[in-house]
């Protein structure tokens, strides 16, 4: 069993985000899976030596069953570090090559930001305007190519381009299933990992937990975010605390908790959107406290792993009262955590993108 793993960018063992980690967990799943993987990865010459090198293994009998890509948040002519399209044929060509041998083609796309009035604020107006026009050459070659176009939601289909719907198909992210550890002292007790753009506004949370010093909450972000931010959410609470860690030292916040945080403010991205955060969540077992109006919201409720609220005040109060005082309710939540985490690891959407694709 061989594979082509191809991703416009080095591979980065310590990243941090979700772009960045997305890449090495899937290729680990693949590789856990019993695959042998060959790698058209990093700027662009190394895949086009990566493709020379591919291109000769074929033409002399070596088989592969089928390539996974994941883009970049970036287009894939811009992915070099001074961002200039001096390759744009690169991609196009390796993907009609595998095309030429009938190896299939699957590809995760990351975002649709670029079609939102907000792209661009800021920006040189010339340069958005490349780089929406990069975008769409990525899409036109997608559909040229591809037999599967990987969405972290079937609802972001609604908003892509050029590209056919019979291409989507759903890929949300996954976990690593981590061992579970569940928190002990009774208390109610809050976590949320993430960012604090504009995207993630929990400006509510903080306001309602204010009043409510029963209740501990753990706001884990990166520092330079919340620099920028926290102009919107001082004075804190004594029951409130912010820290700045990632990996195994974040994780032990996490275990610590209770209950996990996805309250967010709804609006339009959040109607498609995946969030990793909320597969890390169901992986560490941890009840979910999410907002109506968002696609993470109804998973959620559909899954009963925790509870999807209006987002208002007087329903996030109840809700919390009744936790803190009730904290047995959390119990069976857990339970039903347990019974999908194995339908959402990594290994799982690899198996997922096997059956697509190896006929």
């Amino acid at each position: 069993m061989k594979i082509i793993f191809h991703h416009p960018l080095p591979l980065d063992p310590k990243a941090t985000s979700a772009s960045g980690i997305r890449p090495q967990r899937m290729l680990q799943a693949f590789k856990d899976l019993g695959y042998e993987v060959d790698l058209v990865t990093g700027y662009a010459q190394e895949r086009k030596s990566a493709i020379k090198e591919i291109k000769a293994k074929i033409e002399s009998g070596v088989s592969y069953d089928f390539v996974y890509a994941e883009s970049s948040t970036m287009p894939n002519l811009m992915t070099e570090k001074h961002h200039l399209p001096l390759h744009p044929l690169l991609d196009y060509g390796f993907f009609r090559l595998c095309n030429k041998y009938n190896i299939p083609i699957g590809l995760f796309y990351r975002d649709i930001y670029w079609l939102f009035e907000e792209y661009g604020k800021g920006m040189n107006p010339i340069k958005t305007w490349a780089a929406k026009l990069a975008y769409r050459f990525d899409l036109w070659v997608y559909q040229k190519t591809l037999r599967k176009l990987y969405l972290p939601s079937r609802e972001m289909g609604a908003y892509i381009p050029l590209v056919t719907e019979d291409k989507f198909e759903a890929l949300p992210p996954g976990h690593s299933s981590p061992s579970l550890a569940k928190s002990g002292n009774g208390k109610l007790e809050l976590f949320y990992v993430g960012g604090l753009s504009s995207h993630y506004q929990l400006h509510l949370l903080f306001e309602v937990l204010k009043d409510m010093p029963q209740i501990s909450f753990t706001l884990c972000t990166r520092e330079k975010e919340w620099e920028s931010m926290k102009h919107e959410y001082l004075p804190l609470s004594e029951n409130i605390r912010v820290i700045h860690k990632s990996g195994v030292e974040m994780e032990e916040y996490l275990k610590a908790s209770s209950m996990v945080v996805l309250y967010v403010k709804p609006q339009e991205y959040w109607e498609f959107s995946s969030p990793v955060k909320l597969y890390e969540y169901i992986g560490f077992q941890k009840p979910i406290l999410a907002s109506e109006g968002t696609l993470a919201g109804a998973f959620v409720k559909e899954h009963n792993i925790g509870w999807s609220l209006p987002y208002t005040k007087k329903a996030l109060q109840e809700q919390l009262e009744e936790l803190s005082k009730k904290p047995e309710l959390l119990s069976p939540i857990q339970e039903n955590l347990a019974k999908i985490e194995n339908s959402h690891t990594w290994e799982a959407r690899a198996k997922q993108v096997i059956k697509d694709l190896v006929i």
